[in-house]
């Protein structure tokens, strides 16, 4: 079903990509997965970096959110075979580079917790926390982990 939504959308999710570190991408537990924060790479470069409020704007900070979100589940498919396996979202964490002026990190990750609810329904609607930070891996303007529920 998701994996059919997908294909309505027009999305196609980026091939999953190997930690650069000493870590998984995905870890399951009693039916809860934990996705490891997605960095917006896209072959292998984050295509905007710097600050938001600074050198990149919120609209560029949004679509790298939404690049975040298509490889976290990239991830979760590679780690259960179907994205029809996932029961819910759970969480999202959201961690923007912000200037010393910026003060509105949700507005970033509205674009992120937007793109799962036309993604997976009722099913996308999450907690989420979005946090300003003075820097990220990269210079990456945006970094996102996520928690979802999944079938067995």
């Amino acid at each position: 079903m998701i994996e059919q939504r997908l294909q309505q959308l027009g999305i196609t999710l980026p091939a999953p990509t190997k930690p650069l570190f000493h870590y998984v991408p995905v870890t399951i537990h009693n039916g809860v997965a934990y996705v490891s924060g997605q960095v917006p790479r896209v072959d292998g470069e984050v295509p905007y970096t710097g600050q938001v409020g600074g050198a990149v704007s919120v609209e560029q900070a949004q679509k790298l959110a939404e690049v975040c979100v298509l490889k976290a589940l990239s991830a979760l498919r590679a780690e259960i075979g179907s994205l029809d396996k996932v029961v819910k979202v759970l969480k999202v964490t959201g961690y923007v580079q912000t200037s010393p002026t910026f003060s509105a990190p949700s507005i970033v990750l509205d674009s992120a917790s937007e793109l799962l609810t036309r993604i997976f329904g009722e099913a996308g609607r999450h907690a989420r926390t979005a946090v300003g930070v003075a820097q990220l891996p990269s210079d990456t303007p945006v970094e996102i982990d996520f928690i979802f529920a999944v079938e067995g």
